[in-house]
């Protein structure tokens, strides 16, 4: 970032007595806290009054909406204040805090919006605002660069929503979300499902999923705040639009088995990349396309409540991760072994699998999901193999004694899980005036095959036997690779001291 015409984008940090800096950090700060208090006291007044509050065609306020709006606006006031440190000294301190302000007002008016042209314009600005702080650093060609590929994506994604909403109210002559959402009445016609499947890459593009996961491996140019905001906030938007447009997705069993499959390879594409990173926000990228790819096979076996309550559950987990991601970096040496973890043993394993499967049971008798011969199995099928990779990496640490390991696992993640149950069965009820709320997918031999497949193929990952396959690693790093310009290749290209 050196050169004789280069302007210094960060400055000394502001003091005491010489602060000159702008008000709109402050102003920001405080106007997105009292934001996030009237949404708490709005949710706090539909769950006394209950019933939706609206504009009719224009924009309607239900338990989905008033949900999100606490959450965004929670996130958004964390990365606010998080910021006004961490920006300080920053020359574009102004547009830093003007767009993430114009953000949050983007995500609360799309979870609103009722018409459609509301809802695609709400889309179109969320995307290019964030497109805008990918590349905040207006001399850094590699941020432009990233900016310019995440742009390309987020226009790529609004077309596909216009393609749909169109193909929609030409086939219907609705123009409002619920009312396309009345109109189409579970009937799978062919411009139906035409708008379905771009609704689906719409989704897919927005949250990363394989193979649209470029721009988010690209966008590291991002201030970590913005990183954290993206992360925790805007690739969720894509379980949003198909939770919202749900009687559509839901119009035929083959497209949600699709679903489940496209939210499967990224799932494990994600965990897979995630491994061969020595980035530590490109891990946490990675981890975000695999967790996305979580959500989105929730979507496909139909059960939104439990969609909606992952992403809002990895938003506050990841943005955690990024505001907190400087303390992970360490110069360390490369040792012949891995200090601090093992394989567990034969009292270990059976304490993992016994845990992972009593919390699958308990979240079953809990939610009532998994008691039913229907796609319930398989959403508890996935609570049980999260329980068995968190539970493996707390029995593989050293640092602790055997027995405390053993005794902490089941004590720990046993009422975790009951609380997830409460969290999900509340989120549920919250939805209780969307179209769609649960379309479990039915059960099927071509089903079976895609969760066998998947169960092996994690299960492989999980134990760590694709590490033995140096060309599976150099495909691995390969597909995670960024476009070249958008990469830095040399110190002093951004060091400004």
């Amino acid at each position: 970032m050196k050169g004789p015409n280069h302007t210094r984008l960060v400055g000394q940090l502001p003091t005491e007595t010489t602060e000159s800096t702008t008000v709109v950090p402050a102003v920001f700060t405080r106007l997105v806290w009292v934001l996030w208090l009237l949404s708490t006291g709005l949710l706090a007044a539909r769950l006394t009054t209950g019933g939706p509050w609206d504009v009719a065609g224009v924009f309607v306020v239900d338990g989905l909406t008033l949900l999100m709006w606490v959450v965004v606006t929670f996130f958004s006031g964390i990365v606010h204040s998080y910021s006004r440190r961490y920006m300080a000294g920053s020359r574009d301190l102004t547009r830093f805090f003007t767009r993430v302000f114009a953000f949050t007002l983007a995500v609360m008016v799309l979870v609103a919006a009722d018409h459609v042209v509301m809802f695609a314009a709400a889309w179109l600005a969320m995307g290019l605002v964030m497109a805008d702080l990918i590349g905040y650093a207006r001399d850094w060609p590699q941020a432009q660069a990233a900016a310019t590929v995440a742009r390309r994506y987020f226009l790529a994604s609004t077309g596909l929503l216009v393609v749909a909403v169109a193909v929609l109210w030409n086939t219907t002559g609705a123009v409002t979300v619920s009312g396309l959402a009345t109109a189409v009445d579970g009937g799978a016609s062919t411009t139906v499902l035409v708008a379905a499947v771009a609704l689906v890459l719409a989704a897919m593009v927005q949250s990363a999923l394989l193979p649209f996961h470029t721009w988010l491996l690209s966008s590291m140019t991002a201030p970590t705040p913005a990183s954290a905001l993206m992360h925790a906030g805007f690739v969720n938007a894509g379980g949003i639009l198909l939770v919202r447009f749900g009687p559509v997705v839901t119009v035929d069993p083959t497209l949600l088995l699709l679903v489940v499959v496209v939210g499967a390879a990224s799932a494990l594409g994600g965990k897979l990349a995630k491994s061969v990173q020595s980035d530590v926000k490109r891990q946490l990228g990675c981890s975000t396309v695999g967790q996305m790819g979580f959500m989105i096979m929730q979507v496909g076996l139909g059960f939104f409540g439990a969609a909606i309550t992952h992403l809002i559950l990895h938003g506050f987990y990841k943005a955690y991760l990024f505001l907190s991601s400087g303390e992970q970096v360490s110069r360390t040496a490369p040792t012949a072994s891995r200090s601090g973890s093992e394989t567990p043993g034969l009292v270990g394993t059976a304490v993992v699998l016994s845990t992972a499967l009593v919390g699958g049971a308990l979240f079953a008798v809990l939610t009532g999901k998994g008691t039913s011969l229907d796609s319930g199995v398989l959403l508890a099928l996935l609570v049980v193999l999260m329980t068995l990779q968190a539970a493996r990496t707390v029995v593989g640490r050293t640092a602790l004694p055997a027995t405390v390991r053993y005794g902490a696992v089941p004590l720990v993640f046993l009422p975790a899980i009951a609380v997830y149950a409460a969290v999900y069965t509340a989120v549920t009820r919250l939805l209780a005036d969307l179209a769609v709320v649960t379309a479990p997918l039915p059960l099927s031999v071509p089903v079976g095959v895609v969760v066998a497949a998947f169960v092996v193929t994690y299960v492989v990952a999980e134990t760590g036997r694709y590490q033995h396959s140096q060309r599976l690693y150099v495909a691995l790093l390969n597909a995670t690779q960024p476009p070249k310009r958008t990469l830095l290749t040399k110190t002093e290209e951004y060091n400004e001291y």
